[in-house]
């Protein structure tokens, strides 16, 4: 069993209710639908939203493509 520091509370309030709650509901559709990249931060900053990064990437394997790389 873990216990917490004396000085940790706990940020639930006695109203919030989670008995019907369950546990990684959409865990499983939300990890099936999307892929996390992290791009590092030089890169990030020319890179706007996922958007920009979608068609930076769908350009250059076009390119790829052209030149009979892929």
């Amino acid at each position: 069993m873990t216990t917490k520091p004396d000085d940790q509370t706990d940020d639930l309030l006695p109203e919030y209710d989670f008995s019907k709650g369950v546990r990684g509901k959409y865990a499983s559709p939300f990890a099936a639908g999307s892929n996390v990249i992290v791009l590092d931060p030089e890169l990030a900053r020319h890179f706007p939203n996922a958007q920009a990064v979608n068609d930076a990437l769908r350009q250059q394997l076009e390119a790829r493509k052209k030149a009979g790389g892929v």
